[in-house]
């Protein structure tokens, strides 16, 4: 268990640093927590990037490129796969 809360808090410096609508002082804490869930729930970097793209834009009313999701999708999807090598 505490390999896995090591692992979420990776995604959450990673998605705080990505910062994609310049909010400088957070302010995405909604958005991580559905973004880690997502994560636990796919594999796959496209779909995942749709799904960030998604939750975004549910909360900003702004479309992040499909590009800059897709970055960060793969960013996020190579912390699980160590993860998952690591045990």
């Amino acid at each position: 268990m505490r390999k896995e809360l090591q692992t979420n808090l990776q995604y959450v410096d990673l998605l705080n640093e990505w910062d994609p609508f310049n909010l400088t002082n957070g302010g995405y804490d909604t958005e991580i927590a559905d973004t880690i869930q997502a994560i636990h729930e796919l594999d796959d970097y496209d779909e995942l990037a749709k799904r960030i793209q998604s939750i975004y834009d549910f909360s900003f009313e702004k479309m992040i490129p499909l590009e800059e999701c897709l970055k960060i999708a793969k960013e996020l999807l190579v912390i699980k796969a160590n993860d998952a090598c690591s045990i």
